[in-house]
């Protein structure tokens, strides 16, 4: 498998992105190691969360989602997916599979950190990774927050303007990760903040992995990511342990799923699931304070 690899000076100077990255090599599943990377940050002893970020972010979009959870005593492990942010990029589009990914952050999360009683918080693909591991690995996670994200079947179809997205992807001859990022937003982006979302790809070649995502959704029955998929609805219907949604007021994309899930997953019966106000599909990045108040409560409460 050929790789691309971010140079650290890339990295320079983010804002408000003070942690500095841990790496763990996982297996490729072609025979070969990628490294991954990722921030551990907050105290060693406490509650662990999960960060899993989407196309075509890196653990970069939580940065205000860490500060405040960090702050209320909470250890924050967000990593970046293989193809994004400072890990590892394969360069061929056909490297990346839905059930690669999901592996990849198994191996981290659990062999390579071992990760136990763990609280998820996933938006976007971050989610659709993120229900997998729920379901497959019950045992490690004790409370779930989908932030604008599902879990695809093939089964209904997505949105018109998912597909507007997916067609926009696969004709760009230039991929603008930034514009795609700030395209998802509802309060504006500095330059500085886009150039952070540009730059873990330098070069064209470098963005097989943001190529790749949108292909990767499941949109029909018969896709190979499809059976895994059903099996997790199946798991997450019966998975009683603490379910929040914590969704935007303006994502297109995902609006609709959290009643949803609301419907489908005994453990969010009964919460009280907010709705994150003036945020679009990246609301970490417009409200990455609230989203980071609303996951601090939700792990504070009783568990059951």
């Amino acid at each position: 498998m050929e790789t691309f690899r971010t140079p650290d000076e890339r990295f320079a100077d983010l804002p408000d992105f003070p942690w500095q990255p841990s790496y763990a090599e996982v297996a490729d599943g072609d025979g070969g190691t990628l490294r991954m990377a990722y921030v551990d940050a907050g105290p060693a002893g406490g509650p662990v969360a999960l960060l899993l970020h989407g196309e075509p972010s890196w653990s970069f979009l939580y940065r205000h989602v860490i500060a405040g959870l960090t702050g209320a005593g909470v250890r924050c492990v967000a990593l970046d997916l293989v193809g994004f942010g400072r890990s590892d990029k394969p360069l061929a589009t056909g490297d990346h599979t839905f059930a690669r990914h999901v592996e990849w952050v198994r191996a981290l999360a659990f062999d390579h950190l071992d990760l136990r009683e763990v609280t998820l918080v996933g938006q976007d693909w971050g989610g659709l990774i993120g229900l997998r591991l729920v379901a497959e690995h019950p045992d490690r996670f004790v409370r779930v927050v989908a932030a604008n994200t599902g879990l695809p079947t093939g089964d209904f179809d997505m949105p018109e303007i998912w597909w507007m997205f997916h067609d926009a992807v696969a004709k760009a001859e230039v991929l603008d990760i930034g514009r795609l990022v700030a395209a998802g937003c509802a309060r504006g982006m500095s330059d500085e903040v886009r150039a952070a979302y540009d730059a873990p790809f330098p070069t064209e070649q470098s963005k097989a992995g943001p190529r790749a995502m949108p292909t990767l959704v499941p949109t029909r029955p018969d896709d190979p990511a499809t059976p895994a998929n059903r099996r997790a609805w199946a798991a997450l219907g019966e998975w009683d342990r603490p379910f929040l949604t914590a969704f935007s007021d303006s994502d297109p994309i995902t609006g609709g799923m959290e009643t949803i899930l609301q419907r489908h997953v005994p453990g969010a019966h009964g919460l009280g699931h907010p709705t994150i106000a003036n945020a679009g599909h990246f609301l970490q990045e417009d409200a990455g304070d609230a989203l980071g108040s609303v996951v601090a409560r939700f792990m504070s409460a009783p568990s059951g």
